[in-house]
């Protein structure tokens, strides 16, 4: 059964699946008008200190794969569906991850969203979850609720480590500025 989370939530997925190995986190979104906003989903991995590991620690449509397979965006979607099935999703292989990454930041940002002049406020129905890839089973499952209408980026959620346990945290927050405005705040560049 799953576990519905909501903002600020937290899950033990030891606790939730003992020997859990490989995660996959699907997003999805839907528009709430007719001009559709192409949303894109990506994850940063960062160290204790909250940042990227690097540039190649962070996956999203421009660099679909990390470093050894460990995490994998399995391709861009750009129209956004139905709120039905996940748009976009990202495969975690956690014991692939390095011994550093002890965070990984799922973010949703809307691309060319200053110059189509859309926000999250046009976006309903936005959620994250996460299955276990060997049974296929839901874990759990975050719908964000609150209407960002000026935030055109958002942090859906968190995994992070905690004495060598893998947990999750549904975080919420959204940024104006789009993606740069949030992968700055990892310490990456936007160029």
């Amino acid at each position: 059964m799953s576990i519905s989370l909501t903002k600020g939530g937290s899950i033990s997925l030891a606790k939730e699946v003992p020997g859990l190995a490989r995660v996959a986190a699907g997003l999805g979104w839907e528009s709430r008008s007719t001009s559709t906003a192409d949303l894109d989903a990506s994850v940063i991995v960062c160290d204790a200190n909250g940042r990227c590991l690097s540039e190649q620690w962070f996956v999203f449509y421009g660099n679909l794969r990390s470093p050894n397979l460990a995490v994998e965006h399995m391709g861009d979607e750009l129209v956004g569906g139905d709120g039905a099935q996940d748009d976009e999703e990202i495969r975690v292989d956690l014991g692939l991850l390095p011994a550093e990454a002890q965070r990984l930041v799922f973010v949703v940002s809307i691309y060319d969203a200053d110059v189509r002049r859309q926000n999250f406020g046009q976006v309903q129905r936005a959620y994250i979850r996460m299955v276990d890839a060997a049974s296929n089973r839901e874990i759990f499952r975050y719908d964000l609720a609150e209407d960002y209408s000026t935030e055109t980026s958002m942090v859906f959620g968190e995994l992070y480590r905690l004495n060598g346990d893998w947990k999750f945290r549904a975080v919420g927050q959204g940024y104006q500025g789009g993606l740069a405005a949030v992968i700055k705040d990892y310490g990456l560049n936007a160029n």
